[in-house]
C-alpha cells in the first residue's frame, strides 16, 4: 500500500503566512531546508535521534528561527501507511 503524506499547518502560522509576506518566505524556506534534511537549530543528540528516525521510522523534528519567533516543523510516522507533517510555533507545541 502506498503511504499517505499529510501537511498541515496551525492556525497561528497560517494567520502569521497571512499577514506577513516575510514570514511567508520564511516559511518556505524552512520547509525547503527541511526536506533536504537540514534539521535547523537542534542540538546533536535531537540530530541524531532524526537520523534515526530516517533509517528506522519515529517523529522527525526541526527547529528554525523566524521574524517571528521560533518555529517547529514536526513528521509524525503514525503509521506504516501514513506520514503528518506539521508546522508550528515554538509556544504552540
Amino acid at each position: 500500500m502506498a503511504r499517505s503524506y499529510e501537511f498541515y499547518v496551525t492556525a497561528g502560522i497560517n494567520a502569521a503566512i497571512e499577514q506577513n509576506i516575510r514570514f511567508a518566505r520564511e516559511v518556505f524556506s524552512a520547509t525547503t531546508r527541511y526536506t533536504a534534511g537540514d534539521w535547523g537549530d537542534l542540538c546533536e543528540s535531537d540530530i541524531a535521534l532524526n537520523e534515526q528516525a530516517l533509517q528506522h521510522g519515529g517523529r522527525i523534528l526541526a527547529a528554525y528561527p523566524t521574524s517571528l519567533g521560533r518555529m517547529y516543523i514536526i513528521t509524525d510516522d503514525t503509521t506504516a501507511e501514513r506520514l503528518v507533517t506539521t508546522v508550528l510555533f515554538a509556544d504552540e507545541y
